[in-house]
């Protein structure tokens, strides 16, 4: 009997060291998984987003070009100086892209590419794991 419960507590320990390498690299894959499957939707979701940006500023630039125009020989009539009209229609229209350009800055500064729910998701496990060795 001393024999088998010598035999049995070390092939106990290899089991237990066993399913604990397993449920690691288990983890691990799950984890990489996760990561690639965030990272891809995040990357789809800037594309998209790049693309309907274009679209949009195309069709935005074809509007600001007529409306400008036809704000420059309004203000031509009331001016009686159509180059008066254009310096003025010119100042406003810069000072407007600046201001969107200095906002859209802000905006893209404040966005990132970081996988969240993963990086959360790798610090729950490693503290499950911790206190699995711990205790």
């Amino acid at each position: 009997m001393d024999n088998t419960t010598r035999e049995s507590g070390p092939a106990s320990i290899q089991t237990l060291f066993g399913e604990a390498l397993r449920e690691t690299s288990d983890l691990a894959q799950k984890e990489f998984t996760l990561f690639r499957t965030e990272m891809t939707q995040n990357v789809r979701l800037v594309f998209v987003g790049l693309a309907l940006l274009v679209a949009a500023a195309v069709f935005a630039i074809a509007a600001v070009m007529l409306l400008t125009e036809a704000l420059v020989e309004w203000l031509a009539v009331l001016l009686n100086s159509e180059a008066l009209a254009a310096l003025i229609v010119g100042g406003v229209m810069a000072v407007i892209a600046i201001g969107l350009g200095l906002y859209g800055r802000s905006r893209m500064s404040s966005f990132s590419l970081t996988p969240r729910h993963t990086v959360d998701s790798i610090k729950r496990d490693s503290e499950v794991l911790s206190e699995r060795v711990s205790g």
